[in-house]
């Protein structure tokens, strides 16, 4: 499913993403999707940022990556790279790559380590933060109730050595004059002033 029937979906349906309980937490209903290609590269704000934070490499400029960080996690040492960013009507979609750096026999089991509860194989843990507005924006669901799932990708995936895995979430889009926004990746970290597409 394209990206332009994901919107059309969305839009004929009338869906707008609705505050749900506390937090600021933002929630959207649409149906699942696959994810969508991420945009050309940007390039990297000119601002300074934290120590922990790595700009751009040549590898992840090769990948099309608007930001880029190196983590070690499990004991594996990992790369992330964020691919886009790229709001489409009432929808952002956050597409990225996590690359096991690790070329040996070495394993990284994503499972729920980028969830939002314990046993959610899922990457709906990938928040949106805009420090403008103080909100936070979660991973769309296919619903209201407790079972939706979200509009993101699965996590029963095992990256090997020498690797990577892509990954997209998609989200209610931040008002039109935010333009850039922190990505909060659980027990990967926060990547500041991502550019919105």
């Amino acid at each position: 499913m394209t990206a332009v029937v994901l919107v059309a979906v969305l839009t004929g349906c009338g869906i707008l993403p609705d505050r749900q309980g506390g937090g600021g937490e933002e929630r959207q209903a649409a149906s699942q999707s696959q994810a969508v290609s991420p945009p050309q590269a940007v390039p990297q704000p000119q601002t300074e940022e934290p120590a922990a934070m790595v700009k751009v490499t040549a590898a992840a400029e090769e990948l099309g990556a608007i930001a880029s960080r190196k983590v070690s996690h499990g004991g594996s040492n990992l790369r992330v790279d964020i691919t886009g960013l790229r709001r489409q009507g009432k929808i952002a979609t956050l597409t990225w790559t996590v690359a096991n750096l690790d070329e040996r026999t070495d394993t990284w089991y994503l499972g729920s380590r980028l969830s939002s509860a314990g046993l959610d194989i899922t990457v709906s843990g990938v928040s949106l933060i805009d420090p403008v507005n103080g909100r936070r924006y979660r991973v769309a669901r296919n619903g209201t109730d407790e079972d939706a799932k979200c509009v993101c990708s699965n996590g029963s995936e095992t990256i090997k050595g020498g690797s990577s895995l892509e990954l997209y979430a998609v989200y209610g889009a931040p008002p039109a004059d935010v333009t850039k926004v922190n990505v909060e990746f659980p027990n990967l970290g926060v990547f500041t002033d991502v550019p919105i597409s």
